[in-house]
């Protein structure tokens, strides 16, 4: 298999690249950056170039472009880099898509459960409609840009990615972080809804979509998710810390701005679309996931 990875260098892009080799694939890099300690094809993420032909007949694309939402308080400034490197990468893969002889099987893009906006108890599934904020209107976008790559018959899916556990840091260091010093609890009222998926289900369900006939957006969650109060207590239980702290929502809001509804919106998504294919989760549980990713 011929695996295009756009954003291979990110926290899940690097982890795709190694299991990809380590299962024997083919594996083309694209990135900004030209010094690398692996084979990788310089691109500008904007616009087309040299770049395009190392897409060609690759099974699959996949673009996991985009910096960090929560990097700071958001600003237009911050907000527009947000968008931009998204929206502009995916741009640039489909104009390149429509331009190839022989075109990749797939393109597999990246999208997210904010998607959905705040969604209080609501059970979400990729039915389900968007919501009107921030993040949800970034992904309405950033889905439209890469379904555009059907009408070149090129199979496209959307990755509606919920929070990402990994022994290798990322959202759950940052969150497991204040625990391991006594300082956890839950945030705002702990009531919201918390999608999550470990990072090993992520990859596998990648592998599996470049090789399914499904198109359009998935899911890409765990099949259960759990309330913020309910993941403060197994997380504090996996680390054997308290969670005595709580963290009022003004709180938050003070702190982070419009950032802190990353952490406060609610959205109770389920899997099923990649459910219906048969698609197994190693880690279908918050316990198991955090016991493996922690200890």
């Amino acid at each position: 298999m011929k695996l295009v990875i756009a954003g291979g260098t990110g926290f899940i892009g690097e982890r795709l690249r190694k299991a990809a080799v380590s299962k024997g694939h083919e594996v083309v890099i694209l990135s900004r950056h030209s010094q690398l300690n692996f084979p990788a094809v310089v691109w500008d993420a904007k616009s087309s170039g040299e770049w395009q032909s190392a897409i060609e007949k690759a099974d699959a694309v996949v673009n996991l472009c985009g910096t960090s939402i929560v990097d700071g308080r958001w600003n237009m400034r911050q907000k527009k880099q947000i968008y931009d490197s998204r929206i502009l990468p995916t741009r640039a893969l489909v104009a390149a898509l429509s331009q190839l002889k022989e075109k990749p099987k797939a393109l597999i893009n990246a999208s997210a459960i904010g998607f959905y906006g705040d969604r209080a108890d609501e059970e979400l599934d990729e039915s389900s409609k968007s919501g009107d904020d921030f993040l949800a209107k970034l992904c309405v976008d950033w889905e439209r840009e890469a379904l555009m790559a059907q009408s070149l018959g090129v199979r496209a899916v959307c990755l509606r990615i919920g929070l990402v556990f990994s022994k290798e840091g990322g959202a759950l260091k940052r969150l497991a972080f204040p625990f391991r010093f006594g300082l956890g609890g839950r945030l705002g009222s702990g009531r919201q809804w918390m999608s999550w998926i470990a990072v090993e289900d992520l990859l596998e369900m990648i592998f599996s979509l470049v090789d399914s006939e499904i198109l359009g957006p998935v899911n890409a969650v765990s099949p259960n998710p759990v309330r913020n109060n309910d993941f403060a207590l197994s997380l504090s239980q996996t680390l054997q810390r308290p969670a005595w702290i709580s963290v009022p929502r003004w709180v938050l809001n003070c702190a982070l701005g419009e950032v802190s509804s990353v952490v406060l919106s609610s959205q109770r998504a389920f899997p099923k679309k990649i459910a219906a294919s048969g698609f197994k989760f190693q880690f279908e549980d918050l316990s198991s996931a955090l016991n493996f990713s922690l200890k």
